[in-house]
């Protein structure tokens, strides 16, 4: 899922991502200072990688798809990593709960789910995080450069921050 508008930017970071993932919603803070600091400059790249004890993980990953369809990626992302209990609790519906609170087209999301229109995106991005040794979530990768957050989140934004430093010196130069 891509999060950028214009020009192409100068820095990609590659989120690998599950919406079920408690440490994904820890890592909210994170990525809402990276956008807030860079902006344009770094491209955030919202990778899906479901994994199989979230049991719906796998749809959220597919209304997230829906969400960027319709031109909220972002704002849906955080509102349902903001919210993860309540996604562990209600499972799909609360899916379609998130896009009618943001205003979405609610029925356009419960039918994405039934048709599955967003699968061969998700399972694309599950297929190349498992090519490049992604394991658990957050992963992040900029520059070349693997960064694993699942155990710890400690470090990594000012380690995101140098080596999207470098990626935008260098593009100046």
């Amino acid at each position: 899922m891509n999060d950028s508008s214009s020009a192409r930017p100068a820095a990609v970071l590659d989120v690998w991502c599950e919406l079920q993932c408690p440490d994904c919603g820890s890592a909210l803070a994170d990525l809402r200072a990276l956008r807030a600091r860079y902006g344009d400059r770094l491209e955030l790249r919202l990778r899906h990688f479901p994994l199989e004890k979230h049991k719906h993980a796998f749809a959220a990953a597919q209304a997230a798809e829906e969400a960027a369809e319709q031109g909220q990626a972002w704002p849906y992302v955080e509102a349902v990593l903001g919210r993860v209990a309540e996604l562990d609790r209600k499972g799909e519906p609360f899916l379609v709960e998130v896009a009618r609170e943001l205003g979405l087209d609610a029925e356009e999301f419960d039918t994405a789910l039934i048709d599955g229109r967003h699968i061969l995106i998700v399972d694309a991005d599950q297929a190349e995080g498992k090519a490049i040794g992604v394991t658990g979530t957050p992963t992040y990768v900029i520059g070349g450069e693997r960064l694993d957050g699942g155990k710890s989140q400690e470090g990594l934004r000012e380690r995101i921050e140098e080596i999207a430093d470098r990626l935008l010196t260098e593009q100046e130069a």
